[in-house]
């Protein structure tokens, strides 16, 4: 079948199916839970003569990869103080949501993709850390309050608590990104449960079913195929597992989309050549985030590779949004 009739099939399969799904709109975003798959995935018509974005540029799809690596590399040592420049901090509210919204428990396995200067897993053993001794608490509390006859429980539910040990990969296909994350956790004393694995989103370097919960923040638009990451991200979770997906997205409010594009292509890239030394990796930032498909788009993205109950959430306007999906 030719490419242009598969992208028709496709359009009309999530037509139909947005049409029959349940939805519904939350404070900050929007959600179908859907409890049937979709039958149909769309393959890009560009396929056959291996052409894509590079920002605004069109390029070969081994260039791509190859001039994001470089990047990367170029931006590692100065890319936490340029997040912190770029969004005035805000970048750290954006995670922490992450955060709040996964609240996982002890004994969760995190997969941090495109993660190398490991914020999100930091904020993760910090925050299954906290949870664990909130648990704690409780059963002492409890072991006070309870007959001999439960006491025993009480012992076994200590043990339980402490013998759920969470951990963290962080993976990312740069080296220089890693480096920096593995001397930040240094500094910060984080060594248990937390590894470090240089791999492709497209092409994983572990088994299937492995991981509670799959993150990626701000990476995903990075990648040269995004079905295949999406794909990729489904195969190694575990049933039930979640994916989460933080990346910048399309602003809703008209007059704040023309204040953020001002600032991102006539401040930003400044930023970078002032503060990085850097002027075209910025520059390549601010014009692949206009490149990444919008918060519905992503949404059928997601829904098409095979995960249910797919949910975003616009943060700061849609300045950034947060998906969500389960491999059921």
């Amino acid at each position: 079948m030719a490419a242009p009739v598969r992208l028709l099939l496709c359009r009309a399969v999530r037509l139909s199916h947005r049409n029959l799904a349940v939805t519904g709109v939350s404070v900050s975003g929007r959600f179908d839970c859907c409890w049937g798959r979709s039958s149909a995935r769309c393959w890009s018509d560009a396929a056959g003569d291996r052409r894509t974005h590079f920002g605004f540029e069109t390029v070969a799809e081994e260039e791509k990869a190859n001039r994001v690596y470089q990047v990367f590399e170029n931006v590692a040592q100065k890319y936490d103080i340029m997040n912190d420049a770029m969004s005035l901090g805000i970048h750290r509210l954006w995670k922490d949501l992450l955060l709040h919204v996964m609240h996982p428990q002890p004994g969760a396995r995190l997969l941090d993709v495109a993660g190398g200067t490991g914020d999100i897993a930091f904020r993760f053993l910090e925050y299954v850390q906290s949870q664990q001794e909130r648990q704690r608490r409780q059963a002492a509390q409890a072991s006070q309050t309870v007959s001999r006859q439960d006491t025993s429980a009480v012992f076994s539910t200590k043990q339980e608590i402490s013998s759920k040990e969470s951990t963290a990969v962080v993976c990312d296909i740069n080296k220089e990104m890693l480096k920096v994350g593995k001397q930040k956790a240094d500094s910060m004393g984080i060594s248990a449960g937390l590894s470090w694995v240089v791999g492709d989103a497209e092409e994983l370097p572990f088994d299937d079913d492995q991981f509670d919960i799959y993150t990626i923040a701000f990476g995903i638009r990075n990648v040269t195929h995004i079905e295949q990451a999406l794909q990729e991200a489904l195969r190694v979770l575990k049933p039930g597992g979640r994916f989460m997906c933080l990346e910048f997205s399309k602003v809703t409010n008209p007059v704040l989309a023309r204040l953020y594009d001002a600032y991102s292509f006539q401040v930003i890239p400044v930023m970078g050549e002032v503060i990085a030394g850097d002027w075209k990796s910025y520059q390549y930032l601010v014009e692949s985030i206009r490149k990444f498909p919008d918060q519905e788009d992503f949404k059928a993205m997601i829904e098409d590779v095979g995960f249910y109950c797919v949910q975003y959430y616009n943060l700061t306007g849609g300045v950034v949004a947060l998906h969500s999906g389960f491999k059921l």
